[in-house]
């Protein structure tokens, strides 16, 4: 407010068009701020003008909460004047800000959350004859609207990021995708930030490198993504139930030559965004065990545990060799095998003890997406690295655009909405590498969730969707994650997996109250106009 209201007094040391996008700038982050307050809080005192404090009396100071629905408005209005004035592109020098191309972006993504707490949201609060939580759902097709609008804006500007992707070749593909993480000149990158070694920096892989790559003194592991994340993906051995399958038609454990046997045939996107046991990354093996089984192998091996323990691995099975903590957690102790191989029963890289290791995988699998794979050691270390992080990019405006458009056919708009959902979500799967839908009656709300997930996976835009769609609570309702461990069977030289609910028995859930975030008391006892939202 400040920035926009002084420009002008110093407007003769620039263009008319800099002025307008210097201004149109600013409305853009006035925008994202209210963005980022909205989706947490529902409606907040809209300030466009520069508060005086301490200069203006304290209670003309103290601004009651406008509705949730005024500040979308609001933010759609300040999205609509900053596109008229932005730049549609910017010179090298100023890169990493924004454009008018970049804005459509946000609007399709800003819109598309407010369309889907219109049509979803039914926690409300009123006060004053205002709706401060939540949102008539008569305007659920207007916010849809917009948000594929936006999306449809930039069809032409901006495209998914091809360069390595080579038609029916999984490795290309695979590394397509990893690639497009860390190509500055992707035609998919709309908004990023950019970073630069050493004097901008960030930890991202100090804090996500498996165990075997740490560096001294630094964390590793922090992201370990789960089963439930990885059975979302085409090409894995599964069941009738969509669940990845260990066991054959006996009961017996499906055996494998290497640990990668499994991810054959895996979706090149899973790879490129999860690493598997036994798959390579900075030229080598990542060496993921959960133990090492010395029973019988002869007639098969049988379920290490029955379906649905909890129990601890360390506890039940005699026929496992395992690591404990006091075996050294980065040094796990070797054993020797029957025909004299030496190996270590987590390797380099696997669970030491569920229940009180820090080191090492949690749950079978480890992060890849914008990990670095030319990293020396010492980059490793807290707060060294500096790729760039794209805090949007095309990839999603074209799941905005499928996600609203299907939501407006459902709500008994054109058909041509529910052919461009389907296009958008087949150029999404085709680049992935993943099992294209044949028929637009495949097409589902659902469908277009799921590929959400699977295609921005990491990339902190799961959170929000799942509180826009108002399923957090479902999902998260006493909810144990599932995970997936390697042994190797020591007379029969093969590996095989277990999958079983996650080891040390972490339950989560996520209370209805906090799809809307509690304002900090101190905020009310300084502005005894606000008033406190649903259940706090």
């Amino acid at each position: 407010n400040v920035f926009m209201e002084t420009l002008t007094l110093y407007a003769r040391h620039f263009s008319e068009v800099e002025v307008k996008h210097y201004i149109a700038e600013a409305r853009f982050i006035r925008a994202y701020t209210y963005y980022s307050l909205v989706k947490r809080y529902g409606g907040v005192p809209i300030v466009k003008t520069v508060i005086n404090y301490p200069d203006t009396p304290p209670v003309d100071a103290q601004l009651p909460r406008n509705s949730e629905e005024e500040v979308w408005d609001f933010i759609s209005q300040e999205l609509d004047l900053a596109i008229t004035d932005l730049k549609e592109s910017i010179p090298v020098a100023d890169k990493g800000r924004i454009t008018k191309n970049a804005v459509y972006g946000f609007k399709s993504r800003m819109m598309l959350y407010a369309g889907s707490i219109a049509k979803y949201n039914d926690t409300f609060l009123s006060s004053e004859g205002k709706m401060l939580c939540g949102l008539p759902s008569s305007r659920a097709k207007d916010y849809f609207k917009q948000a594929y609008d936006a999306a449809k804006a930039i069809e032409s500007k901006y495209s998914l990021y091809t360069k390595n992707w080579v038609a029916n070749d999984k490795e290309a593909q695979y590394k397509n995708f990893y690639n497009l993480f860390f190509d500055d000149s992707s035609p998919e990158n709309l908004f990023v930030r950019y970073y630069k070694y050493p004097d901008c920096v960030h930890g991202w892989d100090a804090f996500n490198t498996c165990m075997q790559h740490m560096a001294a003194g630094s964390s590793g592991t922090e992201i370990c993504p789960t089963l439930d994340f990885v059975e979302m993906f085409d090409g894995l051995p599964k069941d009738n139930d969509g669940k990845f399958k260990t066991l054959d038609n006996n009961g017996k454990y499906i055996l494998y030559d290497t640990r990668m046997g499994a991810f054959a045939d895996a979706e090149p996107r899973l790879r490129a965004s999860v690493i598997f046991p036994g798959d390579i990354f900075k030229g080598s093996v990542i060496d993921v065990l959960r133990g090492i089984y010395i029973g019988d192998t002869s007639n098969g091996i049988s379920r290490l545990l029955p379906d649905g323990s909890t129990a601890n691995y360390n506890t039940v099975n005699k026929s496992l060799l395992l690591t404990a903590a006091n075996d050294g957690e980065k040094n796990s102790k070797i054993r020797t095998l029957s025909n004299g191989i030496k190996m270590s029963p987590a390797g380099l890289s696997g669970t030491v003890d569920a229940m009180t290791s820090t080191w090492g995988t949690i749950s079978g699998f480890h992060i890849r997406k914008y990990m670095v794979e030319s990293y020396t050691q010492d980059r490793l270390a807290f707060n060294k690295a500096d790729q760039t992080w794209i805090e949007l990019r095309y990839a999603e405006v074209l799941l905005n655009r499928a996600e609203a458009a299907i939501e407006l056919y459902e709500m008994g708009e054109a058909a041509t909405y529910q052919q461009e959902a389907y296009a958008c979500v087949n150029g999404i799967r085709q680049r992935a590498g993943a099992t294209l839908m044949t028929g637009i009656s495949q097409l589902t709300k659902d469908v277009v969730r799921k590929e959400r997930r699977k295609e921005l996976a990491f990339e902190n835009k799961t959170w929000d969707d799942l509180k826009r769609w108002r399923i957090m609570d479902d999902e998260q309702n006493n909810r144990k994650y599932r995970v997936l461990f390697p042994f190797f069977a020591d007379g029969a030289l093969k590996y095989f997996y277990d999958a079983r609910t996650d080891e040390v028995n972490r339950v989560y859930n996520f209370d209805n109250r906090w799809y809307y975030q509690q304002i900090d008391g101190g905020d009310i006892t300084r502005n005894p106009k606000l008033v406190q939202n649903p259940g706090y």
